[in-house]
């Protein structure tokens, strides 16, 4: 079969949308802006079940999925471009609430009777200062002046018949606007952490005037899964790709909890793990779950030589898992499903197929690196959730906190931070600075205080003084980074001291670096990988 069957699978797992329950959910219809996710995640944060939909999704569609109300994202494109994405003009009749974000509002006035959108209108990037003429509504609760971010070319000129403005800038008559019930739009973007009152008024339009109940709790999550799964796997046996990071454990307790002893995980070291990782993996698991280690380091370096090219990495890395997952259910027999810890950003970055607008950033190798002919049925039970919502999850499931709170580690490993070729040689280089790297950090007690910590092994090499003599070593950068859902990210501001002990720790122990950087770069426009 091709992996594309499963989508069935994939898509309403944890949703309620089978096994008898119809949970009311809002639809974010995808416009293609880079902050799409984040405001699932923000909705989400009220306690209200949200999906994302293209953007060409139907009304009849929606509420067939017992959609309570509409959120339209913003976007680059602009409404007058000739291929702009536009939407079922029956989404906007009233039938349901609808807010519209910076292109969302400009869609709504361009849809609507009486409206006009002008092409590079008044620009606005940046903060901006938002007048509220109308407290009530998705401003109910709200100061007269609110901070917002603004980031838009095109503006709203007229508003659509039945629809008055509600907020303004210096710049903006209407900064938003309403029809006085059901139907809203915003030029800025309350999803953003730099709009300060922007979740209530996300809140205020999911409870107050969609009316949802905000019951979407982590329990409810695992109630709701566990039967989606025992549906959908019925009698059938599964294995699971266990890499012993906090997405795939979490998914193994839920499908655990789904089908029982007919879960086998399967731990493949490739060989580009961290430092005892697969002992540790071993340690922790093998006591809890059936487990089935595989050495796969050979197969997977010989099928990665003298590769360079990230994308190609990620590609062979996923389609090599996949072959090792194939090669275990065959041993084991009656395997034809393999459950796999994939997550929002995910398949947000490898441009998922449910996306008709957003670009992909990367590959990820669970995710766009499969193959595409498989003989295994993909089971992905967590690809709607964001890394906060999956630590909330496994809480409920009763995770122990060391494996909730590990720091992510990516599904090819070290392969995508020895940039360039891969050798076991550059490999063990960096397994032992990024070793370094994590103790220093939780003797100063800082492991916590970063959601992701990690060394990457550059190419580069540079000339260096050790005991008199000339080295020419290679450079090792430290990255570090801090954030709530992992679609954007800072750089975490680490001590000084710290710093200079894990470098000079790494220079000194390490034979073949000689220098030591640290990334403060953060996302966007970087990613948090380098690879």
């Amino acid at each position: 079969m091709t992996r594309t069957g499963a989508s069935s699978v994939n898509g309403s797992v944890g949703s309620g949308a089978a096994s008898g329950l119809q949970r009311e959910t809002i639809a974010v219809l995808d416009y293609g802006g880079q902050y799409v996710q984040l405001i699932a995640r923000r909705v989400r944060e009220s306690r209200v079940y949200c999906e994302i939909f293209p953007h060409d999704v139907t009304a009849a569609e929606l509420s067939a999925r017992g959609v309570i109300g509409v959120i339209l994202s913003g976007g680059p494109a602009s409404v007058y471009d000739a291929d702009a994405p536009l939407i079922d003009p029956a989404i906007l009749d009233g039938r349901f609430p609808v807010l519209g974000i910076c292109y969302g509002m400009h869609l709504m006035a361009h849809v609507l009777p009486g409206g006009e959108v002008v092409a590079e209108g008044k620009r606005e990037f940046g903060p901006a200062t938002v007048a509220v003429q109308d407290r009530s509504g998705i401003f109910d609760g709200l100061g007269e002046a609110e901070r917002a971010w603004m980031s838009h070319g095109d503006s709203v000129r007229t508003l659509p018949t039945g629809f008055h403005a509600v907020a303004s800038t210096d710049r903006l008559a209407a900064a938003a606007m309403s029809d006085g019930s059901r139907r809203f739009g915003v030029q800025f973007h309350p999803e953003v952490a730099h709009t300060p009152h922007g979740a209530e008024i996300l809140r205020n339009f999911v409870l107050h005037v969609c009316g949802a109940k905000g019951d979407w709790t982590p329990a409810a999550f695992v109630e709701e899964s566990v039967a989606e799964l025992t549906r959908v796997i019925g009698d059938r046996h599964a294995i699971l790709a266990l890499s012993g990071g906090v997405d795939s454990a979490v998914a193994a307790a839920l499908v655990a909890r789904a089908i029982g002893d007919r879960l086998t995980c399967v731990f493949i070291d490739t060989g580009m793990l961290r430092e005892r990782e697969a002992e540790q993996v071993i340690a922790t698991f093998g006591p809890r779950l059936r487990l089935v280690p595989v050495d796969a380091e050979t197969r997977f370096l010989a099928r990665l030589a003298g590769v360079t090219d990230p994308e190609r990495k990620r590609t062979i890395i996923g389609e090599e898992f996949i072959r090792c997952f194939e090669g275990e259910a065959r041993r084991i027999g009656q395997i034809d499903l393999l459950v796999q810890g994939t997550i929002y950003p995910d398949v947000i970055e490898s441009r998922a197929k449910d996306s008709k607008t957003s670009a992909r950033i990367k590959t990820h190798h669970n995710v766009g690196g499969l193959p595409e002919v498989m003989s295994l049925e993909i089971v992905e039970p967590l690809r709607r959730l964001f890394k906060d919502e999956v630590r909330r999850v496994g809480a409920e499931l009763g995770i122990p906190e060391d494996i909730l709170w590990r720091h992510p580690f990516p599904g090819p490993g070290l392969a995508v931070r020895v940039i360039g070729e891969l050798t076991k040689e550059r490999l063990d280089i960096l397994r032992r600075a990024d070793a370094i790297f994590l103790e220093e950090l939780r003797a100063a007690d800082l492991y916590r205080t970063v959601a992701q910590a990690f060394a990457v092994l550059t190419p580069v090499q540079s000339v260096g003084v050790m005991g008199d003599y000339r080295t020419y070593g290679f450079l090792v950068a430290l990255r570090a980074v801090t954030t709530e859902d992992f679609m954007t990210a800072d750089w975490a501001r680490l001590p000084y001291d710290v710093l200079a002990r894990i470098s000079a720790r790494i220079v000194n122990e390490v034979s073949a670096v000689n220098r030591v950087v640290y990334d403060i770069s953060s996302k966007p426009p970087a990613t948090i990988e380098w690879e």
